[in-house]
């Protein structure tokens, strides 16, 4: 894959990158419907892949919160076409790296040396390279060493960036102007907190510590000595990630083994720690040789407050369904409802809420649960695409919701994907 040699870091240079882009998906609509004039048949299949190459490729040389909302999109399912899904994709672990001579300066620049005077062997090119960083292989004391390198600029461009891909996300995610509003800043705070390096590097010895007696999952070792705000060093985990692993096609045992180690990795964390690995994408997740689950990344971690956990929580039990349970205080609670809802706005989105409760915690319901059903998801994608049609959700002149729910809610979402792409059978309850 080509190299970058720099990274747009102005906000002109920036803001220019995306009107460029957005000059091109414009050139592109045009072409397709001079096509159809001539061919009524054809489809927007084409439209879509022309648009998600160009978007890519321009999110991907700003690399970022701009790249990092692409790859928050791809992981959501209901939300773009397959082209986007796919291409988007990419951004998890395969996004055009940086040149060397960028990555020798960041090192200069934060420890003082060049990769070569604190190594036995630095690998050149970056061996990944996703929305905030790439990762390096390096040796030292007979030791394998991943070396993650933050991008030059991405922290400094992200309030900047949100503001530029604000209405394009509104678009894409399908959700009001109000509902953006109440999120963005969840959104900022996370991203700032992916780029300090020094935060991840203590939030994964503390939570990987926390979490070693889980079965089957494995950590890498971190090292703070050769680390800073933007250069991390851990362990080299060998062996394939999700996507890849499952094309050698695994037994059902296999993938039951994995995805049970994943769902026990993910309910710890949430209901004993009360704060989770919040980026559950495919790329931070390793199969070793060894058939373990090794996870890496801590740099989203969402931090539950105690009121938040114990009202969204109590959506997933079992009488949440019964119809004498009061829902209307529950939703009134957790920001589904407002106060101000005449009756019947309540009722309307009583309803709306209560058939989504019913389909994202019915695993939480069950004693086990097979993911790798794919009608349930099929639910799962129709009611969202229902929803987000909804006319009385985009004028809403409120946002609905709980500003904590935006990453718990993609946390799950993201843990369902995997588990479905894994086709595992899990023990949701156990002993």
């Amino acid at each position: 894959m080509k190299e970058q040699i720099s990274i747009p870091t102005s906000k002109v240079q920036r803001a220019s990158k995306f009107i460029k882009t957005g000059a091109k998906v414009g050139g592109n609509y045009l072409k397709h419907y001079g096509k159809k004039m001539f061919n009524p048949n054809l489809t927007k299949e084409q439209l879509d892949s022309e648009n998600a190459e160009d978007i890519y490729q321009s999110l991907s040389e700003l690399k970022g919160s701009a790249l990092k909302v692409a790859q928050m999109l791809s992981m959501d399912k209901n939300v773009l076409p397959t082209p986007y899904q796919d291409k988007f994709a990419l951004s998890q672990y395969s996004a055009p790296p940086l040149s060397y001579p960028l990555v020798v300066r960041t090192f200069q620049k934060y420890l003082g040396k060049s990769p070569e005077s604190i190594f036995d062997s630095f690998t050149k090119n970056a061996v990944n390279a996703a929305s905030i960083g790439q990762v390096h292989k390096a040796t030292l004391n007979g030791k394998e060493l991943a070396v993650k390198v933050q991008y030059p600029g991405v922290a400094d461009s992200i309030s900047s960036d949100l503001k530029i891909v604000r209405p394009i996300a509104a678009r894409m995610f399908k959700i009001s102007n109000i509902e953006l509003e109440q999120y963005i800043g969840e959104v900022e705070e996370k991203l700032i907190e992916e780029t300090n390096y020094s935060l991840e590097l203590e939030r994964s010895i503390q939570l990987t510590q926390k979490s070693a007696h889980v079965a089957n999952v494995y950590f890498p070792k971190y090292y703070p000595e050769f680390s800073s705000e933007r250069i991390l060093v851990m362990d080299w985990i060998d062996g394939l990630h999700v996507k890849e692993w499952v094309k050698e096609n695994p037994s059902q045992d296999e993938r039951n083994k994995i995805g049970q180690a994943l769902w026990d990795f993910y309910h710890y964390q949430v209901h004993e720690l009360n704060e989770v690995h919040a980026d559950p994408h495919p790329g931070n997740f390793i199969i070793t040789p060894e058939n373990q689950l090794g996870i890496i990344d801590f740099g989203c971690v969402k931090v539950i407050p105690k009121d938040f956990y114990d009202q969204y929580f109590k959506l997933m039990e079992k009488d949440i369904l019964n119809p004498e349970y009061d829902l209307e205080e529950l939703f009134m609670k957790l920001g589904f409802l407002n106060a101000d809802d005449t009756r019947k706005e309540k009722d309307f989105f009583m309803a709306i809420f209560h058939e989504m409760i019913e389909l994202l915690g019915r695993p939480f319901r069950n004693d086990t649960f097979d993911f790798g059903d794919d009608s349930y998801f099929q639910q799962i994608f129709e009611v969202g695409d229902r929803v987000s049609r909804m006319k009385e959700l985009r004028n809403s002149k409120t946002a609905r919701g709980n500003r904590h729910g935006l990453y718990i809610n993609r946390t799950y979402f993201g843990l369902y994907n995997l588990l479905n792409d894994l086709k595992a059978k899990v023990v949701i309850h156990g002993d």
